[in-house]
Order: structure tokens, then sequence, then C-alpha cells
């Protein structure tokens, strides 16, 4: 078997591992390997993905699922073979669809930069809000609205009850410890500063009331600039909300690394983000070389041995 042959069946495994039924992902990617093979082509080029993607038949939109699912396959692929090449994203554009955005996976590093950017709103209550809120949303992958209408009575024995959820559902959240000293520390100042207010929520305004979704997204995309954390592609740009789907990764990327059974994880992680079923997390995990790689078995991108968690 060749070389790409093998990595084709790496990443194909890798994927059901996730979950994934691959009906046409699979079929296409034995395809485009045949047609290299058949061409006599030596490597996976841009131009030799997109020549065969658009051979005749069908419409300009499976030319571009075709596209598609090669690309996946090749942003995986690169980390083990930096001679295939990544076509760009929306080279082949669905025609009468608009594109659907891609998950920002933020880097430990980047939330930090967010946190530390906190320092800088002159209001000292207002900057504990915002660095408390983002710090809660990237270690628990709350929902921006769930953690806005979180109340203080909602948190018991470090639990937090998250009702009114996007299926009407409620569901437990256990905190880790250093989450807790973060919201006891906000609490502390808040108190503080404003004394008995009209609202029991856990995060308030300078004004002593529940936060409003539309000022902390836009509280947030200032910060994102003043942290100089800059779009990864048109479509994949740092977005709140992507703190949720950070954290999906980063759990699945730590389970890996543990050595855990994926098929256990995910459950568990769909139970704890709220959803209504796994099927619903898979979205949540988009092909993050760091994961990808991870989940393989080989080294990760980054050279580090597997086993080893940063």
């Amino acid at each position: 078997m060749s070389e790409l042959g093998q990595l084709i069946d790496d990443y194909l495994r890798l994927r059901r591992s996730l979950g994934f039924k691959l009906e046409t992902s699979e079929p296409l990617l034995r395809q485009f390997h045949q047609y290299l093979q058949q061409q006599n082509l030596p490597s996976a080029t841009v131009e030799v993905m997109v020549g065969w993607a658009i051979l005749p038949g069908r419409s300009p939109g499976w030319h571009a699922s075709r596209l598609g699912i090669v690309r996946s396959f090749a942003r995986w692929a690169h980390v083990f073979d930096p001679t295939i090449e990544i076509p760009p994203q929306a080279l082949l554009r669905r025609q009468g669809r608009s594109e659907r955005f891609v998950a920002f996976v933020y880097s430990p590093a980047e939330i930090q930069s967010l946190l530390e950017t906190t320092s800088g709103i002159h209001t000292p209550l207002v900057a504990a809000t915002y660095r408390t809120l983002i710090g809660l949303l990237a270690a628990t992958g709350l929902r921006v609205g769930e953690a806005i209408r979180a109340n203080r009575a909602d948190l018991v024995d470090g639990v937090l009850t998250v009702a009114d959820t996007k299926f009407g559902r409620t569901r437990l959240v256990p905190l880790h410890p250093s989450v807790l000293e973060a919201l006891a520390d906000y609490a502390r100042l808040r108190d503080a500063v404003l004394g008995r207010v009209g609202t029991d929520a856990l995060f308030v305004s300078r004004a002593g009331t529940r936060l409003i979704y539309k000022n902390v997204h836009f509280v947030f995309h200032r910060l994102v600039g003043q942290a100089a954390i800059r779009p990864r592609s048109s479509r994949c740009r740092p977005r709140i909300h992507d703190l949720r789907h950070t954290f999906a990764v980063s759990t699945m990327l730590d389970a890996y690394l543990r050595g855990a059974n994926a098929a256990e994880v995910l459950p568990i992680l769909s139970t704890y983000l709220g959803h209504a079923s796994p099927a619903s997390t898979y979205w949540y995990l988009p092909a993050d070389p760091h994961l990808l790689a991870a989940a393989s078995g080989r080294r990760s991108p980054l050279g580090e041995p597997e086993g080893l968690s940063s």
C-alpha cells in the first residue's frame, strides 16, 4: 500500500473512533487515491485536488463537497507529510448557500491574554465581571446565555444548576476548585462595591443589574481586538461562543493524551455541555490538528511524544 493510502486508512480509522459514519467520506477518499494512482501523480497538490473535485458530472455544490472532504483529510495528513498541500477554504463555493462559521479554537496563551486584557477596563468591578465571566466560560463550556441567566442561588456545594437551557432542560455542572475560588473573589468584590442590589444574578453590571447579552458580545469583541487575537480566516473568527468549542476540544484532547476511551468520554462531555445527544457534540470537534494527532496514536504535531500532556 502507498504512503498516501496508509494515511487515508489511518485518518478514516480515527474518524470512526470519534463516531463518524463516513458513508460519503470514505468512498470519496478512496476514489481520490485511485485517481492519483491512475493518473500517475506523485503528490497531492491543490491543483490535483481541484482537478479531481471538478470531474464532469453533478453540480458545483457537489464539487465543493468533494473538495471539502479531501481538504479535511489534507489538514490532518499535512502534519505527517508536508508535501500534501491544503486547499484554501471556500476555493470552490456552494452556490446559493451561506457559509458556515468555522470554530475558532483558542490557544491557552490566547485565553490568558483575554483574561489579562480585562485589567485595562477602567472600572474595577466591570473588569472583574468580564475576567470572571470569560474564565467561567473557558473552564466550563457554558453557553453565554446560561452564564448571564445564572443566579447566586444556583451555586450550591460547588455545583452550578443550569436551568432554562437551549433545550428546556436543567443540568448540574460541577465546578473546579479554582473556578469556585474565582467566583468567591468576584462575589466579595461585588458586595463590597455595590452592597445589596435588586438582582440575584451571578454576574452584574456596574449599575447592579443583570448583564445584557448584546453588551457582553460588544465588550468581548473589544477585548479580542485589544488582545491582538486575529482571525484564522474569513470564516474562522474569534467569537465568545468559541470558548465553548475550545473547552470541548481541550477536554477530548486531554482524554486522548491520558489514554482514556473516547467512546466513554464523549457522552459525559455531551451531558456536561447540555447537548441533546453525543451526535450534537461532534460539531464541537472540528478537524483540530492537535486533537486528530492525539486520536491517531501518533506523535502530536508539536513533536511531543505520545502520552505527554501540557
